[in-house]
This record gives structure tokens, sequence and C-alpha cells, in this order.
């Protein structure tokens, strides 16, 4: 039964080594671009992982071929190791870029000895290169299995080239350490601590099967673990060492998860270790004690792993042992532009830029001031801190210090240092804030658009140049998002004012046609009023326009855009009622309707539509000529043409002004009503054409959807007036 569990053990360890160096030595072989050094450590990767693999065939199946084999790639890997590190302890590492991110001098030569430096690297060069003739010969029939149990044909001669390998391998390591220059040695510890790690286990293994002329099977077990464990503090290593021509990238989320779940195996080994020893001796009620403390337990790291001050801290730790700069800028700006453009309807933008802000410092809370119409900061937003109703004038010290300077004010610092910020007082309500930590300016063309108020931190963090020209670049960039929504916010109200003011012109445009009617009606009435058929004409007149008057009013309080509120139009009975309208006046008007033809619209609408271009035909024509109306349906839709032969307009006109606002040949006209025509027309999903030339005349047509319950012509639009 203990050897099955050994076995499950040896599996499992071995199993999580050979996934391990799969994956590095895949990452690494994508990075690779050439190179002694670069070209060395792939192949130690490579050989140690076929080591890992045949460790785990041998824990599966015992065979004696495989594990003869593995005696073999162990010797050879850990003369790849060594060989390594005794090519970087030949040349050094070259423009090794320091923790402030500059490349060193110092780190070109070891101590005074140049990277060129033969008696001291040949004869570990050598001794590299003998231990694999010494293992090939001895190793293979000389080294027993450790799951074969007790054999009586063994030799003690190969764990003592084993013992030397890692002694060799340790005394490298602690050379290179040693030699290298201290503003270097940033970027190589986490090489001589993994390696150095490999090689004290070794070394202890070893001395142990050289002491028992054996190997522990709990040992052996065991050391496919300590090798994945020591690969991550590799990958560091070569991340860091650029130079040695593999382009490679740990990323920090790999390394925190890594911590995360190394420290999560560490405390379940402690877990386990002390329920075992609350059942060995809780006596009848050890079971029970047992049970509980694992739940405690367990409940416990729930808490711990549901912390975020715990992962806050772990990450700052990361940061601050084992990368040069405390960001990884990459994901930092994804998650900060990601949060930005979340379209969550329940937290509002300035929200969200107080969240993205905190998050870069591991604030928990913070309040947003924006500078209002008044010139006032005025509080717009809080997340998760409570209402402060406090407001800052722009001549106010801190608003006047923020926009003068720039600064990220830290309220440790100032309180403690308060010549640093001259020419800086706070405010009563910020000082009342116990919690408040930072002040961050948001900025906007040069202009101070707001400040953010961020609170103590959940673990401590140093405030260095790196922190500040982060938050400053954020804030920046917060205040040009907060901008555009103040753009688009004043840019959607300029637009409602428009639409005001474009309903206004076209309501005065109808209005100064009602009057035209009006005042023509009272020029007749001097020298008509007596006669009957005038009077009569003029009560016709006049309760049109009063209708006229009240369906613009009824349009202005209730007209639905665009394809809201269409109903079937019958276009030849509207036709028919402008023409009408307009018969008393000089022109005569001749109506064309082709069949019954029913359009999509509002009725009202269309008539004014119709009637202003009748009105624009009569303008352009002389007393005693005539206009032709011709409403018909074709495979387009519902046709209407006006077509008369008036002045006329040139082709430039019509092209570029005739359907934009405020553009007209007439000298009273405003330029409206041709404008109002087109926009409606396209509401409707139709067209309007124009076809004129000076002193030949015109033709507008419009072309609208028809009903769907009328029969559409399979017959082209074509131009019949002409």
């Amino acid at each position: 039964m203990l050897e099955i569990s050994l076995r499950s053990l040896a599996i499992l360890s071995y199993g999580l080594a050979t996934l391990v160096f799969v994956g590095f030595l895949v990452h690494l072989s994508m990075g690779w671009r050439g190179g002694s050094r670069a070209s060395v450590l792939l192949a130690s990767i490579a050989i140690s992982t076929v080591w890992a693999a045949l460790n785990l065939g041998v824990a599966i199946t015992a065979l004696p071929a495989i594990w003869a084999a593995e005696t073999v790639f162990d010797a050879l890997r850990i003369a790849c190791w060594i060989l390594f590190t005794a090519l970087l302890l030949r040349s050094g590492p070259v423009a090794v870029t320091g923790a402030a991110g500059e490349a060193s001098e110092a780190s070109r030569t070891i101590s005074g000895a140049t990277r060129h430096d033969p008696p001291f690297w040949r004869p570990w060069w050598a001794a590299a290169l003998l231990v694999l003739p010494v293992a090939a010969w001895l190793l293979p029939h000389r080294v027993p299995n450790p799951l074969a149990g007790p054999t009586a044909a063994f030799s003690r001669v190969p764990y003592g080239v084993f013992l030397g390998a890692a002694i060799v391998g340790l005394v490298l390591t602690e050379q290179l350490f040693r030699r290298i220059a201290q503003p270097a040695r940033w970027s190589i510890k986490p090489l001589c601590l993994g390696l150095g790690a490999g090689f004290v286990f070794d070394l202890y293994m070893n001395a142990d099967a050289l002491l028992f002329g054996r190997l522990d099977p709990n040992i052996w077990a065991a050391r496919g673990v300590a090798q994945a464990l020591i690969l991550p503090f590799i990958a560091l290593a070569t991340a860091r060492n650029k130079d040695w021509t593999i382009d490679i990238a740990i990323s920090r989320g790999v390394v925190f998860h890594s911590a995360a779940l190394l420290a999560s195996g560490v405390y379940l080994l402690a877990v386990a270790g002390a329920g075992y020893y609350v059942r060995y001796f809780g006596g009848s009620w050890g079971q029970t004690f047992q049970i509980g403390f694992v739940f405690a337990a367990l409940l416990l790291m729930a808490w711990l792993f549901s912390s975020g001050s715990l992962r806050s801290k772990l990450k700052v730790f990361i940061n601050k042992n084992f990368f040069s700069y405390r960001y990884d800028y990459r994901n930092e700006w994804l998650r900060f532009t990601s949060l930005l453009s979340t379209g969550d309807p329940h937290v509002s933008p300035q929200q969200r830029c107080i969240q993205a802000l905190a998050n870069l410092v591991e604030s928990p809370s913070g309040a947003l001031w924006l500078r209002g119409a008044t010139d006032v900061f005025l509080p717009a937003a809080r997340w998760n801190l409570p209402d402060i109703r406090a407001h800052e004038s722009a001549e106010a010290p801190l608003p006047s210090f923020l926009a003068r300077a720039g600064w990220v004010v830290n309220l440790a610092e100032y309180r403690e240092h308060p010549a640093h910020y001259p020419g800086l007082r706070l405010p009563e309500w910020l000082k009342a804030v116990p919690s408040a930590w930072l002040v961050v300016p948001i900025v906007a063309q040069d202009a101070l658009l707001g400040f953010v108020v961020l609170t103590t931190p959940r673990t401590a963090i140093d405030v260095n140049w790196e922190v500040l020209d982060l938050l400053k670049t954020a804030a920046r960039q917060v205040g040009s998002f907060l901008g555009q929504i103040q753009l688009s916010e004043a840019l959607l109200e300029a637009r409602k004012f428009d639409a005001f003011h474009k309903m206004a012109a076209f309501v005065a445009h109808d209005l100064k046609n009602l009057v035209a009617q009006l005042s023509l009606l009272l020029k007749n009435a001097e020298r008509h009023r007596a006669d009957p058929r005038f009077q009569a004409d003029m009560l016709t007149t006049v309760r049109h326009v009063a209708d006229r008057m009240s369906k613009l009013l009824l349009q202005l309080r209730a007209d639905a855009p665009g394809g809201e509120g269409l109903r079937p139009i019958h276009l030849g009975k509207v036709a028919a009622r402008v023409a009408s309208a307009k018969a008393s006046q000089q022109v005569r008007i001749e109506l064309e309707t082709y069949g019954e033809v029913v359009a999509l619209g509002h009725e009202q609408r269309i008539e004014r539509v119709l009637g202003h271009l009748v009105q624009n035909a009569i303008d352009a024509t002389d007393a005693g000529g005539r206009i032709r109306m011709d409403v018909r349906a074709c495979a387009a839709g519902a046709v209407v043409e006006v077509v008369d032969r008036g002045c006329g307009m040139s082709e430039e006109f019509v092209r570029d002004k005739l359907f934009r606002p405020f553009q007209t040949t007439k000298l009273t006209g405003t330029g409206i009503g041709a404008y109002e025509t087109a926009q409606y027309v396209k509401e409707l999903g139709g067209r309007i054409e124009a076809d004129s030339r000076p002193g030949a005349g015109t033709t507008i047509r419009i072309v609208l959807p028809l009903h769907a319950n009328a029969g559409a012509p399979e017959e082209p639009c074509v131009n019949r007036a002409a």
C-alpha cells in the first residue's frame, strides 16, 4: 500500500514537471533568435523536458530500460546547466538593464576580470564536458531503480559522480553571483537562485544515496516538483537578460497566479499536517476535531482568497521583488480603457473614471469634482464613499495649485512636508476626510477640468516617480474622456436648439405664405368689397387660412418624425385641394391624375409640401402663364411632378444650393421651403429631383413610398409632363 502511494506521488510530481518543462520549451523556442548562450539554454530545457518525461515513465512502468535512459539524460541535463553557467561566467551579461531601467557599464566586467578570461573558465568547461562520458559508461548499469526495491548489485561511484557534478554546479553558480558587478545582480539573481536550489537538492539526494548505497524513493519522488519550482526563476532571468538572444516576457499575471497557487499548496500541506497531528493525538475525538479543523481552515482560505487587501499586498510584493517596473503597462492600460468604455447603465461614466484611477493604486474608493458652468468645482460622482457636499471655486488654493503645477498631491507627504507643495492650502472639507490619500488633477487640453480624491490603498504603496507618472498619464486620458462627454452633451443641446430653430423657421415660412394670402385678400377687398362673389371667396380664403393655422399648431404639438404615424394618403385629392387653394392667383393650374395613387405619409405635411412647390412655381411664372401638376404611380413609388415654364434656375444653384437652408433666388424668400420639403421626403424614405434651366422653366419631381395595398405598376417613372 505504501508503494502504491509513493508511485502515485511520483507520477503527480514528474507529471507536473513534464507539463511545466514542455510549456516553457515551446515558449522559449518561439522566442529563440540564435546565439551560443541561447542555444545551450534551449538545449538544457529540452534535455530537462525529456528527463522529466522519462522519470514519469519510470514512475508509471518501472521498466529498467526507461530508468537507464533517465540516468543518461540526467547526466546530460546537469552537464548542460554546468556548461550554461560556465558560458555566462566566461562572457558575463552584456548591457544588463538595472532596476531603474538604465544600462550599467559595470556589468560588462566581472570584478576586474574581462570577458575573455581563459585561466578561470577553461577547467570548469572541461569538467562539465567530462560528466557525459563518465555517466554514459558508469550510470546505466550501476544505479538501481528507486522503485525496484533492494538490490545487491550496486555501486557508490555513480552517486559520487553526481555529487561532484552538483558541487561543481554550486561553485559555478556562487562564482557567477559573487563575481558579477553589483548593478547587474538584479538581472542574474533569479537564475542563480533557481540553479543553486536545483544543485542543492541534487547534492542532498546524491549525498544521501552515497551514504546508504541507494536512492531514497521519497527524495526521488519529490525531485520532479523541485525542478518544476525552479523553472519560473530561470524564466524570469531569461526575460530580464535580452542579450541572451531569447525574446520572451514573463506575464505578471502568470507570476501572480503561480505565487498564489504555491502559497495555497503550502497552506494546504500545513493544514494536512496539522489535521493529521490533531487526529493522531486527539484520541477518540480525533476524527471529529480533524473534520472541524479542516473545515475551519478551508473557510479561512476562502476568506483569504476573497480579500482584496491580500491580493493587493501580493501584487505589490511581486512587482517589487520580481520586476524592474511596478506595472505591466500593457495589461494596466487594457484594463483601464476597458473599464472606461464599459457600457454598464447602472454605473455612470464619472464613476467609471474614479474606479479606473483607483485600480491603478489599489485604492478602494474615491470622489470626483468637475468644473461647472460658473467656474465652480462641484461633486460629480463618488465610488464607495459617503456623499461629500463641498465645492471649490476656480480661484481657491487647491484648484489654483492643481491648475498651475499639475501635480498629484500626496496628502500624507503634504502633512509632513507642506513646503514640498508651495502655495497649496487644503480646504477644511478635505482635511475632514480621514482616509483621503491622493488628489489627482484631471486635465483636458491643458485646462483643469476637475480633480479626483482617492482614499488610502488596501496595502502600503510607495508613491514614487513611476506611480505619479502613470497617474498623471491616466488622468489626462480621463480628462479627454470626460471632455468628450461634455462636448457630446453640448452638441446634443446645440442640436436641440437647432431643431427648435429649424421648426421656428418652418413655421415662419408657412405663416409667411398665409400672411401673403391675407394681404392679397385685403388688397382686393378695397375694390371688390361689395361684390357677393368676392365676399364668398374671401370667407373661403379666411376659413382656409384659419384651418391651416390650426393644423400647423396641432402639428407643432404632436407631429411624429420619420416613419411614425404614417397613414395612407390619396395624393390626387391632396393635389386637388392645393390646386383649388392656389387657383385665385393669376396663373392657371392644370392637374392630371393617373389612377388612384395612394402614398404613405402625413396628410397635412404632404399638403404643405405640394403647396410650397406650387407656390414656388407661381412665383417663377409670369401672370397668365400655366403650371402643370402630374400625380401617378410607377414601379419606384408614388410620383408628383410640378412643372412650370418660368424663369428657371442655373445648374450650379440646383446642384449646390437648392435644397440647402437659407438659399433662395427670390428677393423676399427665406430659403426654408425647399429645405423642409427635401428633409420631409427623405424622412419618408422617398427622394426629390429637380430639373431646371434658366429661361426654360423648372420640373420638381418627388417620389414617395406607395401604400402596401396599392398596386404598383411595372412601368418606369417617366416625365409625362415634358
